[in-house]
This record gives C-alpha cells, sequence and structure tokens, in this order.
C-alpha cells in the first residue's frame, strides 16, 4: 500500500510517499480501507520528535474514516463493507480502567499516529471496538475528520462538569480542539466567550455562535469580567503559558479550567493563594473513552455539532496539506482525500 511514511523527525519535509506492506490482522482487528483522513497539530509535533514515534517507518494520522476490508479472528458485529468512522483512543481493553470505561487510564494506552501506525495510508488496521458505524447521511469529510478534536474537547467539558447555562471561555479559538470545544459547549447550552490573536478567527467563532471575543495577547480576563459581570465557570486552555495567567485570573471563584495541550512551551507559574482562596480547580485531560467518542458523534450526526472543515487535499498532496496546517492560517479541519 501507499502511505506517507517517517523515517526521521526533521519536521514536515520528513513525510515521504512510499510503498509498504498492508498491516495484517490480528486478534480482535479490522482492516480498513481508508477513504479520508484529516491532519492534527499531533502530526506536526511527531514529525519533529516531540514526541517521537516509538518506531521507524512510522505512519502518522489519527482521524479517518473508511470501509472494512477485512476483519480479523473474533471480531463480530461489523460486515465487510461497513462504512465506519475510527476512535483514534486505543487501549488493551482487558485491564481494570478498559473494563471500568475509563480507557485513558490504561497502562497500554496509545493513540493512533503517535504510539501505533495510523491513517495517513491506503489502509489501517485498529481494534474493531475502535470504529463506530459512520452516520447514515454524514459528510464522508466529515466522518473523516472530527475524531481525535472532537473526543479530546468532548473530555474535556464533561471533566469539568459544564451545564446548559454556565460561562464557557474557550482560549486560543481556532485550533482544532477549541474551536470542538466552542461548538460543543453552545450545543451543551453554555454561553461561549473566545480568545484569539486573529481577528478573524474571532470573527468566525462569532458567525458560529459565540456571544463574544476578544484578543489573546491582551488582558482578556478584565474584558471578559466586563462583558458578562463575572468569571468564567469553565475555561478550556491548550496555549499554555502565553495565556496562563489571563486564563486563571478568568475564573469566577469555584471555576474549572481543563488543559490538554500546552502550544506555548511546557512549563506554567500558578499563584497559590490565588488558587485556593478563589477555590478553583486546574483539571489535566488527555483524549477520551470509547463513551465519550459516542458521545460525540451522535451530537455530529444529530445536527447540533457541526464539523468545521477548512480544506481538502488530495492523497497525493499531503505536503500542500501540511503547510496548510503548519501556517496557523486554517479555519477549521485540514482533510485528506485517499484514492
Amino acid at each position: 500500500m501507499r502511505a506517507w511514511v517517517l523515517n526521521e523527525t526533521n519536521g514536515p519535509e520528513s513525510f515521504t510517499l512510499e510503498d509498504v506492506p498492508t498491516p495484517k490482522l490480528e486478534y480482535g482487528e479490522v482492516l480498513i480501507r481508508l477513504e479520508v483522513s484529516a491532519l492534527n497539530h499531533l502530526d506536526l509535533w511527531v514529525s519533529r520528535g516531540r514526541p517521537a514515534p516509538h518506531h521507524f517507518p512510522h505512519i502518522a494520522g489519527a482521524d479517518g474514516t473508511g470501509e472494512i476490508e477485512a476483519i480479523g479472528e473474533g471480531v463480530t458485529g461489523i460486515a465487510i463493507g461497513d462504512a465506519v468512522t475510527i476512535n483514534p483512543s486505543v487501549s488493551c481493553g482487558k485491564c481494570a480502567a478498559c473494563l471500568a470505561g475509563d480507557t485513558p487510564y490504561c497502562r497500554s494506552y496509545g493513540i493512533l499516529g503517535e504510539h501505533l501506525n495510523g491513517t495517513l495510508a491506503e489502509y489501517v488496521v485498529v481494534p474493531a471496538r475502535n470504529v463506530v458505524p459512520r452516520p447514515a447521511g454524514m459528510d464522508v469529510t466529515a466522518a473523516g475528520s472530527y475524531g481525535l478534536a472532537y473526543g479530546t474537547a468532548m473530555r474535556m467539558l464533561r471533566r469539568t462538569r459544564l451545564r446548559s447555562g454556565d460561562v464557557l471561555l474557550v482560549v486560543g479559538v481556532g485550533g482544532g480542539v477549541s474551536g470542538a470545544a466552542q461548538l460543543i459547549g453552545q450545543a451543551m447550552g453554555a454561553d461561549v466567550y473566545v480568545t484569539s490573536r486573529s481577528p478573524d478567527k474571532i470573527a468566525d467563532a462569532l458567525e458560529m455562535g459565540a456571544t463574544g471575543g476578544f484578543d489573546s495577547s491582551e488582558e482578556f480576563a478584565g474584558e471578559l469580567k466586563k462583558s458578562v459581570g463575572r468569571g468564567a465557570d469553565v475555561v478550556i486552555e491548550t496555549v499554555g503559558p502565553a495565556t496562563w495567567n489571563q486564563s486563571i485570573r478568568s475564573l469566577d471563584p469555584g471555576g474549572r479550567l481543563a488543559i490538554c495541550g500546552s502550544a506555548s512551551g511546557p512549563k506554567v507559574e500558578i499563584s497559590v493563594p490565588y488558587l485556593f482562596f478563589k477555590q478553583l480547580e486546574v483539571i489535566g485531560s488527555t483524549m477520551f473513552d470509547h463513551a465519550e467518542f459516542e458521545q460525540v458523534t451522535r451530537l455530529i450526526e444529530g445536527g447540533s455539532v457541526p464539523v468545521v472543515v477548512d480544506s481538502v487535499y488530495p492523497f497525493e498532496e499531503l505536503p500542500h496539506a501540511i503547510e496548510r496546517l503548519d501556517s496557523g492560517l486554517q479555519r477549521g479541519k485540514v482533510a485528506i482525500q485517499h484514492g
């Protein structure tokens, strides 16, 4: 099969189109012929060795949709030809955490395209439990683009106990997870505000239903409180040190901040008295479990959460797609059309 392969981690230019063996099935797995995949910033980070792939050659890519091409021993309830969407959150399925449904706590946990070969190829193998039926009538590009970002945002909002009527602040809107958090938060009944350094991305967020938007590089905590009359119940953070202090100060007493990434660097400073006087919660969040993936799939299927796609590139033009993502100019998912 053809695949975009990493044999080194010198950045996005390290991706090369090669012929590699089609992956073989093991017990409980399915082989999927991909129709659409999509890029995430994870693909850029892996290409730069942050984190480094566990092996070379490595195939990146977490998101995808396609048809079942073959079924491994022990698989039931799935037929060859079924159209499916891939859940890239992979676990052992046997440990106490997995049996309790808490798959991100599995000690064997991995992410498709980071720890395991991913979807930037003609075929991919995943455990059968990691596919869901592609919703009837769902646009195939949308179906192949939402997995990683929308599932991650769903878990963050669940872990912060977001409720209808809450004030939700999404920091750095325009990225995959932050954009999804805005849309899912709105579907859950929150009053959503956003920040970005880009006026165009703020305008896009307002057009998609956000109540207000602020410049990420300014003192947006004060602007939020001036607009709302109080702080946010929930803040979604993916930026890190560049916005951290303002994000913390945006919270109302008893507020909750969830963070799943730190694009501007790995370290922040916390004022401990401010944290405990305000009785704030800082919540780390990684990926999502099967129930959360199915929940966000139902929201998309029902039409309450759109999948925003910025652009679609042919499989052979992956370097141009990666260049688009790396530019930071994209407004939504960058998708790859296979075949």
